[in-house]
């Protein structure tokens, strides 16, 4: 699966790019959500890893924009954030399929979690829609 991940912090996206890459995954990475809104127009992929403190376009609005968009609607974003907790209801509504809270992302020891969320929302991504955290 193609999956696309649009994270600023350099060390966070290549940590996940290897993890994904690892699982079997062919995976994309961008700092910035412009660039990666755009990418997805052109190619979609099956799913956005999206974090949503981004320089220039924040994620909030990548994430809009994505769901107003016909090309991109039906793509699966997961959220990835330190802020989930506070922003659920308005994450929920924006149409993110999951969230997963960057403290609760152990990269360097166990990937489980993460490659868990993402194969379950690949699997049924309306199921996944009441926002579980991984």
């Amino acid at each position: 699966m193609n999956i696309f991940v649009i994270e600023d912090s350099l060390f966070m996206r290549i940590a996940i790019e290897r993890i994904l890459t690892r699982a079997g995954h062919t995976v994309t990475g961008f700092a910035d959500g412009r660039e990666g809104l755009q990418a997805a127009r052109i190619n979609p992929p099956a799913l956005i890893l999206l974090d949503m403190m981004l320089p220039g376009l924040d994620g909030t609005s990548v994430l809009k924009a994505l769901k107003d968009d016909a090309t991109t609607a039906q793509i699966p974003v997961i959220v990835l954030t330190g802020l989930s907790q506070r922003n659920e209801a308005k994450l929920k509504s924006a149409g993110a399929a999951a969230y997963i809270e960057k403290s609760s992302l152990d990269l360097d020891q166990n990937a489980e979690g993460l490659i868990e969320s993402i194969d379950a929302v690949l699997r049924d991504p309306v199921a996944m829609s009441g926002l579980s955290p991984a």
